[in-house]
């Protein structure tokens, strides 16, 4: 559906939805497109004088309906809430991130590439080059909406999601995100069930900690980040312990059936290798997750006790990334010249 809309200039802003479906909703006459595109012409709402995209856009989503007849009317579950404009843009935003859930172009924007986690701000932050120019201006109605906001570190390049709007980002987007990631990894049915194991263990471990922490002044920000950073090196942000102030634990949540083992990628053990101490690695046992009494095997600084004194694990390499050396590689073109 968005790339379908990629050639409109705009989109929409709350305000001018507003005043679109309070119109609508008044019943005072009978309204066709053409009375929308004219009653819009050449007002300027939040300083935007083109709403070439606002009313196909509102239709797409089922915000509004239009007959054959070319009769535009309200979805009747807009009439309560157009009490205020802030009450209206809230209703609309889900409407419009639940229409989106299914749309290839939506998740090629919000896929696990382009998200990643602060854990200074506590923000979810999305890329801006995720939206490129032609969506230029699906990333500025979400920013209209403060769906999506600019950093507060005005250095960082990046957007972040509205705290406010973390709760529908996790209930609506996440789970998309999360099943179409196993779906293009390769081996597939393998790495599928690995997640599914991962996303349990990650979610155990999650409940551990904030009963561990359970009197931490700060414990909502206890919280699973793989699932919007990948590249971050670790699944969970924690404390040490009750007297912490800062996130002080960085938790890689691995699963296991029988002797405890785990693959460890090489982004992992070079963070390890840099946060030391502050570093944990929680192996889960998957037999065990149900028992309420069960205490994960922890293992701290893991660069340390696992890779630099070797006598309790045993290692061995699966798989090697090869490529043809630089000297190589360029006499090798040469030649083909």
């Amino acid at each position: 559906m968005l790339n379908e809309f990629s050639r409109y200039e705009n989109l929409g802003t709350p305000k001018f939805f507003y005043e679109l479906f309070c119109k609508l909703a008044s019943n005072e006459q009978s309204w066709t497109t053409l009375n929308i595109k004219e009653y819009f012409y050449n007002r300027i709402i939040e300083k935007v004088s083109i709403f070439d995209g606002c009313v196909p856009f509102a239709q797409a989503v089922g915000a509004i309906i239009i007959n054959q007849d070319g009769i535009v009317t309200l979805n009747p579950s807009f009439v309560q809430t157009l009490v205020n404009e802030k009450y209206l843009s809230n209703k609309l935003l889900e409407m419009i991130l639940m229409s989106l859930k299914g749309d290839n172009a939506f998740h090629e924007i919000f896929c696990s590439e382009n998200i990643s986690y602060d854990i200074i701000y506590k923000h979810i932050q999305i890329e801006n080059t995720a939206f490129q120019l032609r969506h230029a201006n699906f990333r500025n109605l979400l920013v209209s909406f403060t769906f999506l906001q600019q950093h507060p570190d005005s250095n960082i390049r990046k957007l972040i999601v509205n705290q406010k709007f973390k709760r529908l980002f996790d209930r609506d987007l996440i789970p998309e995100i999360k099943r179409r990631k196993i779906g293009i990894d390769q081996l597939e049915k393998l790495l599928a069930q690995k997640q599914i194991y991962g996303s349990e263990a990650e979610e155990f471990v999650l409940q551990f900690e904030r009963r561990r922490l359970a009197f931490h002044k700060k414990l909502q920000n206890v919280e699973i980040i793989s699932e919007y950073d990948v590249q971050a090196g670790f699944d969970i942000v924690s404390y040490e312990n009750t007297d912490s102030h800062d996130i002080d634990r960085f938790i890689e949540v691995k699963s296991f059936s029988g002797v405890p083992n785990f693959h460890w990628s090489r982004n992992e053990i070079n963070v390890s290798r840099i946060k030391k101490a502050q570093y944990f690695l929680y192996l889960v046992d998957r037999g065990q997750m149900n028992n309420k009494d069960y205490i994960p095997h922890i293992i701290q600084n893991p660069h340390e006790q696992v890779l630099e004194r070797p006598a309790e694990w045993e290692k061995r390499v699966e798989e090697y990334f090869i490529s043809q050396s630089g000297a190589k590689a360029a006499f090798s073109q040469q030649k083909t010249l």
